[in-house]
């Protein structure tokens, strides 16, 4: 009887200690594990991850703004996450890329992000709807922006340093046409 004791008391120490030993995965590892995955075997690939932020728009989600060099060029891409049952799960993502026509674009499910990114130093804030947008330093005179909106298909609004404020269509069609 007191063996049974003693081997019950062993093994309950055992799995508390396990419990405590599982090292539970974080955002950042698992955007990497998910990026190399996805460009396994691709020649002339690199990334690196810009920014991060957790807990969004609900607790246990997250963003994330990255850069890729790949065949295309330099491209610059967001992300939205969220964390289910202890597991990140990659939500949906959308692309930029400098010295585009395409100024900014919007994810098509909620949460609705809206990004693009900024080359005009001139402009010291950017709006979707009446949401502020963060914006990102990435290199030089490369700026990213990106707002999170509970509404679809807002305006999205630029303010420059000397105070003027100017709708941004999401299409540049004087771009296009040059």
């Amino acid at each position: 009887m007191k063996q049974k004791i003693i081997f019950g008391l062993i093994t309950i120490f055992c799995i508390v200690f396990l419990a405590g030993c599982i090292k539970y995965q974080t955002f950042e590892d698992f955007f990497h594990q998910e990026i190399k995955e996805m460009h396994i075997g691709e020649e002339d690939y690199s990334y690196s991850l810009i920014h991060t932020e957790l807990n969004v728009v609900h607790e246990s989600d997250a963003v994330a703004v990255f850069k890729e060099q790949n065949n295309r060029g330099d491209q610059i891409f967001i992300a939205y996450f969220e964390k289910k049952e202890k597991q990140w799960e990659w939500k949906q993502t959308r692309g930029a890329e400098w010295n585009t026509p395409v100024k900014w674009s919007s994810m098509k499910q909620v949460p609705y992000i809206y990004s693009g990114p900024i080359s005009d130093n001139s402009i010291a804030e950017v709006y979707a709807g009446n949401v502020p947008a963060n914006i990102i330093n990435i290199n030089g005179d490369k700026r990213f922006w990106y707002a999170i909106s509970p509404i679809k298909d807002v305006k999205v609004t630029t303010i420059k340093e000397d105070g003027t404020e100017e709708i941004i269509e999401e299409i540049d069609y004087e771009k296009i046409q040059s």
